[in-house]
């Protein structure tokens, strides 16, 4: 390993920490609830949703930066697939609330974490599915 596969590694870690926590925060924006104040007062549910949309999010990264040469191709198929994962999730939020009446955010917030999990497990399974497609 030489200094410029280092100094390589870190650039694109560096970039890829950067985007994360520029997509999380950006989903955030849209969360009816404020993640990290429920995060801090120990809201269980809502921290296991965070924690699996990090997951999924960090797993997208990192299949785009392990099947591309280019670093600004990497950020951009994961900015891409973070908008196809939002729009899904959405239109998956609705279908349930609708055809079921299971509301994943208002669970979430309420601390009831098998609409977290649900909710959570939408994000990792999106993940996995795009990443295949990658």
């Amino acid at each position: 390993m030489t200094w410029t596969n280092v100094l390589a590694m870190v650039v694109w870690t560096g970039a890829g920490a950067v985007l994360l926590f520029v997509l999380m925060t950006i989903d955030s924006l849209f969360t009816k609830y404020k993640d990290i104040a429920e995060i801090r007062n120990g809201n269980v549910a809502v921290t296991t949703r965070f924690v699996m949309k990090l997951f999924a999010q960090g797993y997208i990264l990192s299949q785009s930066i392990s099947k591309s040469n280019d670093l600004w191709q990497a950020l951009m198929v994961s900015v891409v697939s973070f908008v196809i994962l939002f729009v899904i999730e959405m239109i998956m939020e609705i279908a349930l609330k609708k055809g079921v009446g299971l509301d994943l955010d208002q669970g979430t917030q309420e601390g009831k974490v098998a609409h977290a999990l649900l909710g959570g497990s939408l994000h990792v399974v999106g993940a996995l599915i795009l990443a295949a497609c990658l």
